[in-house]
């Protein structure tokens, strides 16, 4: 149900877009290649069990950790208030 000047479907539309973007962003992210040995942050060893379960991995658990929470996700907000939601 959308309203004023928009058609019906296009909050879903913006929901949708917006998910699709973060598992893009996700996807691009994701390691791909040949798993270092040693991480590329400490140098410490990467276990060769992380090296199987993530082909391509180069960091070690701390370090992807620590990149993880320095993601930035987008500052743009397709879907608007709530308000402009429900006109």
């Amino acid at each position: 149900m959308a309203g004023g000047w928009t058609r019906d479907g296009a909050v879903q539309d913006q929901i949708d877009d917006t998910v699709a973007d973060a598992v893009a962003g996700a996807r691009a992210r994701m390691p791909a290649g040949e798993s270092l040995e040693h991480c590329e942050d400490c140098g410490e060893d990467i276990p060769s069990k992380r090296r199987a379960a993530l082909p391509g991995v180069r960091t070690c658990v701390t370090c992807q950790s620590a990149r993880d929470g320095k993601v930035r996700h987008s500052l743009i907000n397709r879907r608007g208030s709530k308000d402009s939601q429900l006109r």
